[in-house]
């Protein structure tokens, strides 16, 4: 593995620097250790929960949390625990790998990932030592089950306006709650909750730890949803609930900062998920289509079946090159941050948060990536992908709330935009000299130069294209709009969607370069392939949201040398997407599954 000399690099800084492959991560590079763990993931995966999906979805008493003691013993709940509390202390990657395995696992996931997520993880990374010491070794092995309480009927994306109140006793001795919370994953059977609430008139929230043996805790039934019904979701009721004051979570008020930084590691962890999903679905659907005959063929056969074969494919690919990119900058920050000197605890929060914007995108990009697989699923299996009996029924159904979960898809994409554009005030980003940049090479002759007609050269310069033509749209959009830019959510999402698709493409980029400098051009001809099919889409897609955004708010003559800017960024040699389609479809055809 390549770690010589690694540049690290700041989140969201993809936008203005030229990332080498020598500097990213790739999944091919899990060494023995983590590929051991994933394998016990797919094991568990194979032979405790596809076995009974049915049964979990009747949500059988007493089942989930049986299964989610299964996973404690066999070491899942506890990869990212550190070793001195019983857990395995790997690395954020680590954790992504047993996320996207396990992604495979429907309501099952969603209950594995509530728990080790964002019902550990406060606990983890904002705990005093005591509290570390008696949560976490029982939360590492499934002993205690865990929640998270933020939600409520009138604070869903706008969390901090939460009316749970926390009210201090006379005796100084507990906090007193009360109030409602809702879509509580775990909440059925969970022993711990994580409750953010307001002591008396704080603007913030506070964070608790409360135990459910407290009492004062009463549930409505479990909830009725579209999909993950295997997955406990109850509205839960704080009454008069006593919580001992050494119980509270980090400081007063800081609940909403630990509410948004969980909310960075569960929203890579989806996308990490989401994938693993993805990928399950598409094997289920080739495994299909080399099954059913029509017209006296296998429906692997067709043009359309295999362009929906590669279309998955290459949608996966794309995302879960970027999902460990961002897994393994993530790494490096916290490998940095501890040795400037910086608390371990601290550093594993600095280093999230450092990549909030890539956060952010991956769990639109997962998410929508999963939907899109899982429509296509169903109607490469066409009547029988209606059928409950046949397995896209679940699969679509479960796909849905994952652009809703761990903060909407239209929330990340305004915070894509608003985090990077924060940065930049702070002069944590420089944005404006590539954007100024940018705005003078319009007012020039372009300098065509000499052809470079080496691997990946005209991808390298698409990507260079497709960061000056969002520059351009972003900049001209600020000094345009000022302070309004804030209100204008559309021309704010397509900046998000230019942004996401330079670091999805790129991602995929980096990753096939680097596979051929290890492997050779040869062995990578369908990672080529599907890297050159998501450019196609890249830059029509960052061309029609710089186009949308450019009408919206340029006018006249600035408008026009804007639109002519953004036609010479996007544009891409002629290349025929239709080959390269059916090149990856008859590689995965033929190995009947997802290869790459």
């Amino acid at each position: 593995m390549e770690t010589t000399d690694k540049k690290t690099i700041k989140g969201g800084e993809f936008l203005i620097t030229e990332t080498t492959y020598q500097d990213v991560f790739i999944p091919e590079e899990f060494d023995e250790e983590q590929q051991m763990i994933a394998q016990t993931c797919r094991d568990f995966l194979t032979q405790e929960i596809n076995p009974i999906l049915d049964r979990i979805d009747s949500q059988e008493e007493g089942l989930m949390p049986a299964l989610m003691d299964k996973a404690g013993e066999l070491g899942i709940l506890g990869v990212s625990i550190p070793e001195e509390f019983g857990g395995f202390g790997k690395n954020f990657n680590t954790s992504m790998l047993v996320a996207d395995v396990c992604g495979a696992g429907h309501s099952f996931a969603v209950a594995l990932s509530a728990h080790t997520g964002i019902g550990t993880l406060p606990i983890l990374y904002y705990g005093n030592a005591e509290q570390k010491a008696k949560y976490i070794p029982k939360l590492g092995t499934g002993e205690w089950k865990a929640s998270y309480c933020l939600t409520e009927p009138n604070s869903g994306s706008d969390a901090n306006s939460g009316k749970t109140k926390a009210k201090l006793s006379e005796d100084g001795k507990h906090y007193i709650i009360n109030g409602q919370k809702m879509w509580i994953t775990n909440g059925g059977f969970a022993d711990i909750f994580i409750v953010f609430a307001k002591i008396d008139d704080d603007k913030n929230l506070t964070a608790f730890i409360v135990e459910k043996d407290f009492g004062g805790i009463t549930m409505n039934p479990e909830e009725h949803k579209m999909g993950i019904k295997g997955s406990s979701t109850r509205q839960v009721f704080f009454n008069d609930c006593h919580v001992p004051v050494e119980n509270m979570l980090s400081d007063r008020e800081n609940g909403f900062k630990i509410a948004v930084n969980i909310l960075n590691i569960g929203r890579i962890k989806l996308s990490a998920a989401a994938i693993g999903g993805s990928r399950e679905v598409l094997n289920q659907a080739v495994n299909y289509s080399n099954e059913r005959i029509q017209f006296h063929r296998q429906i692997s056969k067709y043009g359309a079946i295999r362009f929906k074969i590669a279309e998955m494919a290459t949608k996966i690919y794309a995302v879960e090159s970027a999902n460990y990119r961002a897994g393994q900058n993530i790494d490096d920050a916290y490998d940095e941050l501890v040795a400037g000197g910086m608390d371990e605890g601290k550093a594993k929060l600095k280093s999230t948060e450092q990549f909030a914007v890539e956060c952010a995108i991956l769990k639109v990009w997962g998410s929508e990536v999963l939907d899109y697989v899982t429509d296509e699923g169903v109607q490469i299996y066409g009547g029988m992908g209606f059928s409950a009996d046949a397995p896209m029924d679940r699969a679509y159904r479960d796909a849905r709330i994952n652009r809703i979960f761990e903060g909407t898809n239209e929330i990340n994409r305004l915070l894509t935009v608003d985090m990077m554009l924060k940065r930049a005030m702070k002069g944590e980003l420089d944005l404006m000299t590539p954007a100024t940049a940018v705005a003078a090479e319009l007012m020039s002759i372009p300098d065509f130069g000499e052809e470079d007609t080496t691997l990946f050269a005209a991808e390298k310069k698409i990507i260079q294209n497709l960061k000056k033509a969002t520059l351009m749209v972003a900049g001209a959009a600020v000094q345009k709009l000022m302070m309004s830019l804030s209100k204008e959510q559309e021309i704010l999402m397509n900046i998000a969607d230019m942004a996401s698709y330079v670091y999805i493409a790129e991602s995929a980029m980096l990753r096939t370069e680097k596979l051929v400098s290890l492997k050779g051009e040869e062995a990578c001809k369908g990672q080529i392939d599907m890297m050159k099919i998501y450019f196609v889409e890249a830059v029509d897609g960052v061309n029609k949201a710089g186009k949308e955004a450019l009408w919206a708010f340029a006018e006249g003559d600035e408008q026009r040398m804007m639109l002519v800017g953004l036609r010479r960024f996007t544009k891409m040699e002629p290349f025929n997407v239709k080959q390269a389609r059916q090149n990856v479809a008859q590689q995965i055809i033929e190995a009947n599954k997802y290869i790459f």
